[in-house]
């Protein structure tokens, strides 16, 4: 059965080259380690070895509403190299370094991830993120002296895309890996260049959209498309535990929760990176401390509750994301109850992979 598109078509497969540099080295880099059956081999979208291009998608059938591709051939026409901001902060930490001291710096630095040098082996052996600092506090009472080199299971060769491979393909392994930061590679030297995040991509076609086609279906309502999560919301209530957060967290994988009071209405945003600012506070003793008390003790920055309705459109949504930086939006109704979340992720598979057949983030 095809992949019916949230836009309502249904793209035709075939393969479609990209526009971005080839470089002859890639032929021989596998790109992603994934476990995957022999019989699914052919079917896969992301060859475990590279071929110097962009991801089989489907190409605009005859006769289909050309806006409906805009975003995908955007991507598919730019490479990593063109989002990598002229300046920004990589930080890199060697895997002798103690646990609290990394997740320290990464607050003191306001980064979210870094790559692990190791000295011995002269090379990146993994990554540092957010989600190990989560794992590390929620099994704290069983192993409270975790080393840094039991992170390494993030290995920066099974999650990486190099300098030239599109934006496409990197938002495809993004969304398939279910990750949220990907190593961007210099083929010559092996050096990680940029971190490249959902973020960091919608904020490049935020930036450079001008030069392209508005597409008509931006002015449809939220309602009218299938863009986000509407069953099943993570959310915990204000009354619960630091630890109940953490644990839904691990358990579900999502990157925010929003703290509801009794009613069911949004009250605060907790997310992945306010857990990290525990080690800041040195809370990290206290994780039954109650949601209230979490987010009423956040200090500096805070990302908030940024709302969206029913009613609005997806070019309302998708500025209001872009301009906030923030990594979703909670749909709630006229009484702020929570109905729904409106995620990066949800808005790249709908306006990239999508019109091209490609299913990455329910797959």
């Amino acid at each position: 059965m095809p992949r019916v598109s949230p836009l309502g078509l249904v793209p035709q497969r075939q393969t479609s080259g990209s526009s971005c540099p080839d470089m002859e080295p890639l032929a021989e880099v596998p790109l992603f380690e994934m476990d995957q059956d022999e019989e699914d081999e052919d079917e896969d979208v992301l060859s475990m070895k590279s071929r110097a291009g962009c991801t089989d998608a489907a190409a605009p059938p005859a006769g289909s509403d050309p806006d409906t591709f805009i975003y995908m051939k955007f991507m598919k026409s730019h490479c990593c190299y063109d989002a990598i901001p002229t300046s920004s902060k990589l930080v890199i930490f060697d895997t002798s370094l103690q646990v609290k001291k990394a997740f320290f710096a990464m607050v003191s630095n306001g980064v979210r991830a870094a790559p692990l040098w190791d000295n011995k082996l002269k090379c990146f052996v993994g990554m540092l993120t957010i989600t190990d600092f989560i794992n590390i506090l929620h099994r704290y009472y069983k192993s409270p002296l975790v080393q840094i080199y039991e992170l390494e299971e993030h290995k920066i060769e099974t999650w990486r895309v190099l300098l030239f491979l599109s934006l496409f393909d990197a938002i495809y392994s993004l969304l398939k890996n279910k990750i949220h930061r990907l190593p961007v590679i210099d083929p010559a030297s092996g050096n990680v260049l940029h971190i490249l995040t959902h973020k960091r991509i919608l904020k490049f076609l935020h930036i450079f959209g001008s030069m392209i086609p508005k597409p008509r279906f931006l002015q449809k309502r939220i309602n009218e498309v299938p863009i986000g999560t509407f069953k099943e919301i993570a959310t915990v209530q204000e009354s619960a535990s630091v630890y109940d957060a953490l644990s839904i967290f691990v358990e579900r994988r999502v990157s925010a929760l929003p703290v509801v009071n009794e009613e069911g209405k949004v009250v605060a945003l907790y997310s992945r990176f306010d857990v990290i600012n525990l080690a800041a506070q040195k809370n990290y003793n206290n994780l039954n401390m109650t949601m209230r008390e979490a987010v009423a003790s956040r200090a500096g920055w805070v990302e908030g509750v940024l709302k969206c309705y029913p009613h609005e459109t997806l070019e309302t949504i998708i500025d209001r994301i872009a301009k906030a930086e923030v990594h979703r939006l909670v749909l709630v109704d006229g009484d702020d109850v929570v109905r729904g979340i409106v995620s990066l992720s949800d808005l790249l598979q709908a306006l990239v992979l999508s019109p091209a057949g490609i299913d990455a983030l329910y797959s």
